[in-house]
């Protein structure tokens, strides 16, 4: 018998800890999903794991997308974190871009994540051009550590102004300070972001001190209960940007796991697509709390240069450009003061989750409204927290909640919740498709986590798009998607020069040093690649503008020119804008790097259903259920169980595991060579 070589990814949610298992040596691939453990994801994550893998031993590599850094940011419970600043700036933090919660608002606030009692000053003086006007005291900044050490800091950030043109002052005052610190949380700014700017240096670098204990603590208790099951592999974290790190890494940058878990579902719906022949896909994430859209546009996804996680908390640092709304499985339906219906915000999460869970939450949730209209088996609820769903609770919420303040019938206010959530959802999808100039026929929505199935066929009538692409596992995509990240880092350095004073063959030669740092870092994981790649960009704009544009050049043999930079921007220009500016200088920025290792890709034929049936041979029975204002029996299939080819009619619901899927009226539904189904409008 052959011996199993695993290589697992787990992603931890709100709600549910999904895992994906791939044994390498036979190619079997099987799931799990189990409810998520708050207060120690890491105690559901290996929970997860022993429910398909008896010996951790057979495991070679895990990789993990993880929210607890999304969480402590959201939440507010990152370490109690200092700042050590330049004299006459401890306010940055504060003051931001001058913006505002509400930008019309008539009132508003904002806390920052450092109190200003925490934020203190030394005096030092770097200038934009570079040169020190006044070296740094470095008795002032060990006097200062002391102080913030003993009120009570964990984690400390050493950020000083025009940090990025010559970090000298900064260094030193790093130094100072890791040798009075009690422990290994002190953040550099200029190591975290080297780059222009000094609020977003700023925020990015205290959130990575923020995050630091918290992060580096669950790590810490995520490898301890590995081992002690006999785990001796690899652990990989995945990163916003979509690549994935070591745990040492990730130790120190924990700020870049800012979006890990929703980075990782749109790195597995494009390798999903490409692979069915999809180039144009919306990635359609639905867990239990909320609802994550993402563009892919030519298999290529959109990078952000900055994110904001919260108001005020801006983290720069490259990230897959993901929009974020409160609509999920769990979100809460209400009648407000006015008499409006109002889904959202506020969730259930999984404790107490829906109604229908029976643990204490008396407010229907979208959940519920899925489960009044016939579109969940209340015998086969996902995640094994519950043997069965109380449909009849369901309804009284619905009914005391909904229903009787707005005069409606039980099924017509499901179906307003239901409605609502929908059009918050391709508000969402419009966001990042319409407003960008992409035309939503073009694509196809990618739905996944454990609820997108039930509402794609919606989103496809609601903002006309072309068709949608259900994965084989939608309920664990997520997790799918640690498996086939491939290792990546990021690296950035503020240049702030006219391009005509540029010395840009010295220019080429400082970021091939750069990049072969970087490149050493990927190997220093001992992760096998099939290859590495360099990938070189400049931020340039036009002298007298603010926002720059992406610039990606090649390296030649010969040395970068002046010449190729300026082709390369006026192409880049061009493509963004529609023209040029004739008789204007150029700047360049900033110039970026990245380094991606190349892991061994899964081949997507794995999902194809092998001994599928006719949809007659998987068919379970039917269900009434209510759509479109009306009644309809909708048959129920296995979905696991249908053979490529397998063409479905809606309404229908397909059950599985980790999912069910809805095909409403009027739309149709085949299976294709990879155990996708592809749902389109009928002809």
């Amino acid at each position: 018998m052959t011996k199993p070589q695993y290589t697992i990814g787990v992603d931890v949610g709100g709600t549910f800890t999904d895992v994906f298992i791939l044994d390498e040596a036979t190619g079997k691939v099987t799931t799990a999903k189990v409810p998520s453990t708050r207060g120690d994801q890491s105690k559901g994550f290996v929970e997860g794991i022993s429910r398909e893998v008896a010996d951790f031993g057979d495991i070679r590599t895990i990789v993990h997308g993880t929210t607890v850094g999304t969480n402590a940011l959201l939440e507010r419970k990152g370490a109690h974190t200092g700042i050590i600043t330049t004299e006459g700036f401890r306010d940055v933090l504060e003051m931001r871009r001058r913006d505002r919660p509400t930008t019309w608002g008539l009132k508003g606030s904002f806390t920052p994540v450092v109190d200003r009692g925490d934020r203190v000053e030394v005096p030092e003086r770097t200038l934009a051009d570079g040169s020190i006007l006044e070296p740094v005291n470095i008795e002032a900044v060990r006097a200062r550590a002391a102080e913030l050490a003993a009120s009570g800091c964990e984690a400390v950030c050493v950020f000083f102004i025009n940090g990025y043109a010559n970090g000298e002052n900064e260094r030193q005052a790093v130094e100072a300070v890791r040798s009075v610190w009690p422990n290994e949380y002190v953040t550099a700014a200029t190591e975290i972001l080297p780059e222009i700017r000094e609020f977003e240096r700023l925020s990015t670098a205290t959130l990575n001190a923020y995050l630091q204990p918290v992060v580096s603590s669950y790590l810490d208790r995520l490898e301890k209960g590995l081992a002690g099951r006999g785990f001796k592999g690899d652990v990989l974290i995945v990163q916003s940007n979509g690549g994935v790190m070591s745990v040492d890494t990730a130790k120190r940058y924990p700020v870049r796991t800012a979006l890990s878990g929703p980075a990782a579902g749109v790195i597995a719906a494009q390798e999903i697509a490409k692979a069915a022949g999809f180039d144009d896909i919306i990635t359609c994430d639905m867990g239990g709390t909320s609802f994550d859209v993402s563009l892919v546009a030519n298999n290529k996804a959109a990078l952000a240069a900055q994110t904001s996680i919260d108001f005020g908390m801006v983290v720069r640092t490259p990230m897959i450009e993901i929009t974020t709304i409160g609509a999920g499985g769990g979100s809460i339906a209400s009648v407000d003061r006015s008499g409006l219906l109002q889904v959202g915000p506020e969730s259930a999460g999984s404790d107490p989750g829906p109604v229908c869970y029976g643990l204490g939450n008396e407010r229907p949730t979208v959940t519920d409204a899925n489960l009044v209209l016939g579109r969940i088996n209340p015998d086969r609820p996902i995640g094994g927290k519950l043997s069965r769903l109380d449909v009849d609770a369901s309804r009284r919420a619905v009914e005391e909640h909904i229903a009787k303040p707005l005069s409606l019938t039980i099924e017509e206010a499901a179906e307003a919740i239901l409605k609502l959530a929908n059009a918050k959802m391709a508000g969402a999808i419009r966001l990042v498709s319409i407003e960008k100039g992409h035309d939503p026929a073009r694509f196809a929505a990618m739905p996944f986590g454990g609820g997108g199935s039930l509402h794609t066929g919606a989103l496809i009538k609601e903002v006309g798009l072309g068709s949608a692409l259900v994965p084989r596992f939608p309920g664990v995509t997520s997790a799918l998607g640690c498996v086939v990240a491939d290792m990546r880092h990021d690296r950035v350095q503020t240049v702030n020069t006219l391009l005509s004073q540029v010395d840009a063959a010295a220019l080429g030669k400082e970021m091939e040093a750069v990049a072969a740092d970087t490149e050493a870092l990927l190997k220093a994981a001992e992760v096998a690649f099939q290859k590495i790649e360099r990938i070189y960009e400049f931020d340039m704009l036009y002298l007298g503008q603010t926002h720059t544009v992406g610039v990606p050049v090649e390296m030649p043999a010969g040395g970068l020119t002046r010449e190729a930079i300026a082709t390369a921007f006026e192409a880049a220009y061009k493509e963004a804008f529609g023209r040029l500016l004739d008789n204007i200088p150029m700047r360049v920025m900033n110039y970026r790097i990245a380094v991606v290792g190349r892991r061994p890709k899964l081949d997507m034929a794995v999902f194809a259903p092998v001994d599928g049936k006719p949809p007659e041979d998987c068919l379970r029975g039917t269900r009434r259920i209510y759509a479109e204002g009306a009644f309809h029996e909708a048959k129920i299939y296995d979905r696991l169980a249908l053979a490529v080819g397998a063409a479905i009619q809606g309404p229908a619901i397909l059950e599985q595991a980790d999912t069910t899927i809805f095909v409403d009226p009027g739309l149709n539904a085949t299976v294709d060579a990879f155990g996708n189904l592809v749902m389109r409008p009928a002809t």
